[in-house]
């Protein structure tokens, strides 16, 4: 299998963060936030409308990864303290 000849990039600790400053975090780092769920929408999608806190991240924060890799992250929504479900 060939290399990825890409930069790297070291993985930011987004977790404790609104969604709309994690991902403006992660995207100054060079990398992208992403739904736990590959067959879900965008994890954009679903942090909107309302305010969204992200409670885990992976990989972990301080990890290598090439320049744009996802970063999987779940969001609660502020107001309910409830982990996000995928909308119908």
């Amino acid at each position: 299998m060939a290399e990825r000849m890409c930069p790297r990039v070291i993985v930011p600790d987004v977790v404790g963060l609104p969604f709309h400053i994690g991902r403006d975090v992660a995207s100054d780092a060079g990398v992208a936030l992403a739904n736990p769920d590959p067959d879900g929408p965008p994890i954009a999608a679903l942090a909107w409308p309302g305010l969204f806190y992200i409670t885990s991240q992976r990989p972990p924060a301080g990890t290598e990864v090439n320049q744009w890799d996802s970063v999987i992250v779940e969001i609660v929504e502020h107001a309910t303290g409830e982990p996000h479900e995928d909308r119908p």
